[in-house]
């Protein structure tokens, strides 16, 4: 069920209409409801994929409330090591099974040795990875006594399964959003209102920003022989917008439709794109996912402490690693190393943690956005392209010069004007996070009256026919 489909404008005022009116009762029934209705958001896809979500919830149910009771170190790292094989190992089947077993393939026929070994038919459980890092959190805080676990059954399949971010975030950590789902909820009007603009400015991002911009990215990167460099490399930054406002816009829209429940979720995003470098990239890029890395890989592997060489590693597996959590394909592992090299510079010049405490941008800090947001862009190639040879004759054919103009959309007036809509709409994106950023806001803040500007440009402008998935459900 998708956020800009017709199936969720009659699914959303049910479930909140109904939730409201069980707040009279224990928080128990609302928890419920929440189950029930999130079972069946999810359900919408495909409903064999549930028993996935039923069984991690009820195997690190069960492993919290062991684990507190566990008398030895030794019990409770095998309880650990039951959690951890048996989520990472149905990640591990769904998402990489056939790209190992093909990568198996493709190394030995190098070396002239030819084996017969099948690949299977395996479909992607839509959000598998994100609730898997997402139960998988808890257990782990568990373990290390940085939480308690919760008895109540209601209370931790809403955790995992709440229907707004379930499948595509945040990744939320249990300390976080489990209390809420544990004590009485009241209604708040300003909260809800809040959740409103929320709702619609990841509206505006998904349906005006990315799914207009993909008319343009899909016909370029599936056609780049027919394209100069000069239209390449605007491909290239389209993409890097579509995917911006298509992942943001969800996050935006998740955050939205949590505050109408009476649920807080993380900031998953922070304007991305105003960045100074690619340290500040990634502490305003999915954040969720981010912080997740940093505190249950980086830190445990030593993060920075230790010697330069050994940081430099832990930083290093971790870019590729999310990468690999992004796909089962090399492009994304090519991916996160950019990221780990175009990162290098700054760790070892201590200078990976410049902007930290500061969101203001100046403008003699203009070139160093533009910089980032230019590697950014060149790094998006990788993820976008089907193959990693397809992603380096992308970027030789910009670099190449051939036939620099844009010829193409000059020559046709109906393309042209729908060019310029998509400029006019990113630079009202860019406008109204530049507010945000001066202001130190975590998200744009919506009056009446850009609310209403910003649903009209929705309404002229935004795709409704045959609306498209959201890119990372695929992840």
């Amino acid at each position: 069920m998708l956020f800009n489909s017709i199936d969720f404008v009659i699914f959303l005022p049910i479930v909140f209409a109904c939730y409201w009116l069980l707040r009279r009762f224990h928080v128990n029934y609302q928890n419920s409801l929440v189950v029930i209705s999130s079972y069946l958001f999810y359900a919408w896809w495909d409903y064999r994929f549930l028993s996935l979500i039923i069984f991690s919830t009820i195997v690190d149910y069960l492993v919290g409330n062991q684990l507190k009771i566990a008398n030895t170190e030794s019990k409770r790292k095998l309880l650990l090591g039951c959690s951890l094989i048996a989520n990472l190992g149905l990640l591990g089947f769904f998402k990489y099974y056939n790209f190992f077993i093909e990568s198996w393939i493709e190394a030995w026929s190098k070396i002239g040795v030819e084996l017969e070994i099948s690949t299977l038919k395996i479909i992607l459980p839509v959000g598998i990875s994100f609730y898997t890092f997402q139960t998988l959190s808890y257990t782990i805080d568990v373990y290390r006594n940085k939480i308690e676990p919760t008895h109540n059954i209601f209370q931790f399949a809403a955790f995992v399964s709440f229907f707004p971010q379930l499948v595509a975030g945040p990744i939320e950590r249990a300390k976080n959003l489990l209390p809420q789902f544990g004590s009485k909820r009241d209604f708040d009007t300003d909260t809800a209102m809040s959740g409103i603009y929320l709702i619609i400015w990841g509206l505006f991002k998904k349906m005006v920003i990315a799914d207009n911009c993909a008319f343009f990215v899909n016909q370029i990167f599936n056609n780049t022989g027919n394209f100069s460099s000069a239209e390449l490399f605007v491909g290239a930054m389209l993409f890097g917008f579509q995917i911006y406002g298509d992942f943001s816009g969800y996050s935006d829209i998740a955050i939205g439709v949590a505050r109408l429940f009476g649920i807080k979720l993380m900031t998953n995003f922070s304007f991305p794109y105003f960045s100074r470098n690619i340290a500040e990239f990634w502490r305003r890029w999915h954040i969720s996912l981010s912080t997740w890395f940093r505190d249950y890989l980086y830190i445990p592997l030593g993060g920075s402490k230790g010697n330069t060489i050994r940081t430099i590693r832990n930083v290093f597996v971790v870019f590729i690693v999310s990468g690999f959590w992004h796909g089962a394909n090399w492009t994304f592992i090519i991916w996160g190393l950019i990221h780990a090299i175009l990162f290098l510079p700054l760790l070892i010049s201590n200078r990976n943690r410049t902007y930290i405490n500061t969101n203001r941008i100046h403008l003699v800090q203009l070139p160093q956005i533009l910089i980032t947001f230019l590697l950014v862009t060149i790094a998006w190639i990788f993820f976008r392209a089907d193959s990693v040879t397809t992603a380096n004759q992308y970027i030789y054919d910009i670099i190449s010069f051939n036939g620099a103009s844009l010829e193409s959309y000059v020559n046709s007036s109906k393309r042209l004007l729908f060019s310029l809509f998509i400029v006019i709409s990113i630079v009202i994106l860019l406008i109204f996070e530049f507010i945000a950023v001066q202001k130190d806001q975590e998200e744009v803040k919506l009056s009446n009256a850009k609310a209403v500007f910003i649903m009209l440009i929705i309404c002229f402008m935004g795709v409704f026919k045959n609306p498209s998935d959201f890119i990372y459900f695929q992840f």
